[in-house]
């Protein structure tokens, strides 16, 4: 048995769909969610089993939809570490607090994993061209697993998008265009040129692997935990994919017995400048409101209304979790305080995670002694402009090092 899927099913409606024609979003509007045969899947996957697999995020094959290796589409995708905050999280009363750190993926953020499942699952279908919107790293992502696949990316994205992010599209091919405006303009380009061309969408939960990739950091962090998932997960929501998988995730290994219930409290963080979740959820609602004028530093999360705003609301919510919105100084700031103390380079949005959780500490929310994981979705190096720093002096050839 290569995977245990068995169909796609709505969230909304529980309208269910077959998983081996192409499908995008149900027929109702919401996001499709791949299905397993959890009993299945335990019979064959054994933890025993697992650990003489290789260490990267295929090892999950069981509770991920591809149904031939052959069509795996891979740029490398190990394992990312959980590195132990010990200096900043002393310093802040977080004695337990620590950071997975997605940075050291392939295109050098967490957006790899779910372009390296959803390529591979296109590519299975026989999809040759997808196209999608982005603020940047899922971009680079999606263009760099389709080259790899031998398909065509179409890439639509802010045109202040980070410089880097537009490089990397260009590099890999893609055929990429800008747009003066948000993540949601380019949105708009992109659902009419699927219209018109015939390309496969692949924005943000518009097709369901996506969430898959991003499902396994949720597996890793079970695994890396001992079995034991930490008490708070801490992740920066834009499209909010991550946090739906994470959750995903955890909730298939509790059906297969492999974790208890006791499921982490699911932290959405969000930017003060772009805080559609946080609003929604200060308010009780089960979906957001678009966010008019939407400008952050940490622009991986510029996201003024994410289709899968629903689900990652009842994650909060089942979870006994919370939504915290940090301004850009505070980003800025944390950013910086971990690079110094633990020598991790956040990116900003990773950042965004720390500075909420000291928040959470000083309020009570967090607890002394409990395990806290943030999770950092991009290298620190993708935003060169982004840090704050202090100027070094300028030295003329035989100038005395003060």
């Amino acid at each position: 048995m290569i995977t245990a899927a068995t169909r796609l099913t709505c969230p909304k409606c529980a309208a269910a769909y077959d998983p081996n024609l192409v499908q995008n979003l149900c027929a109702c509007g919401s996001p499709l969610l791949v299905e397993y045969d959890l009993e299945r899947a335990a019979a064959v996957l054994t933890k025993a089993l697992l650990r003489d697999r290789d260490a990267t995020m295929w090892r999950y094959r069981e509770l991920l939809p591809l149904r031939d290796p052959e069509n795996a589409v891979m740029l490398g995708e190990a394992m990312t570490p959980v590195i132990p905050l010990t200096r900043l999280g002393g310093r802040c009363g977080l004695s337990r607090l620590a950071v997975k750190d997605e940075g050291t993926l392939p295109t050098g953020s967490f957006k790899a994993r779910g372009a390296a499942v959803g390529i591979s699952r296109a590519r299975e279908l026989g999809i040759t061209t997808v196209a999608m919107p982005t603020n940047g790293n899922a971009g680079g992502a999606w263009s760099a697993y389709a080259a790899r696949a031998g398909m065509e990316a179409v890439v639509v994205m802010p045109a202040t998008a980070p410089t880097i992010n537009r490089l990397e599209c260009a590099m890999y091919g893609a055929r990429l265009a800008l747009v003066d405006g948000l993540i949601s303009d380019a949105g708009k380009i992109v659902g009419a040129a699927v219209k018109e061309h015939g390309w496969f969408d692949a924005s943000t939960l518009k097709e369901p692997y996506r969430i898959e990739g991003k499902k396994t950091m949720g597996l890793e962090i079970a695994e890396q935990y001992g079995w034991e998932p930490p008490e708070v997960i801490l992740y920066p929501a834009g499209g909010g994919v991550g946090l739906i998988g994470i959750d995903k995730a955890l909730r298939e290994l509790a059906a297969m017995g492999w974790i208890g219930e006791r499921m982490p409290r699911m932290v959405a963080v969000q930017a003060a400048g772009c805080a559609p979740i946080v609003r929604a959820f200060e308010e009780g609602r089960r979906e957001s409101t678009f966010w008019e004028n939407a400008r952050t530093v940490a622009f991986g999360i510029t996201v003024p209304k994410a289709l899968g705003d629903f689900l990652v609301l009842d994650a909060l919510y089942a979870t006994g979790g919370t939504a915290v919105a940090v301004g850009d100084a505070e980003i800025l700031d944390w950013q910086h305080r971990t690079a110094e103390a633990d020598g991790v380079l956040l990116c900003p949005e990773g950042a965004a995670t720390v500075a909420a959780a000291a928040k959470l500490r000083e309020s009570g929310w967090i607890r002394e002694g409990e395990r806290v994981l943030a999770i950092n979705t991009g290298s620190g190096l993708k935003y060169p402009d982004a840090p704050r720093c202090p100027e070094p002096p300028l030295l003329q050839p035989g100038d005395p090092l003060a």
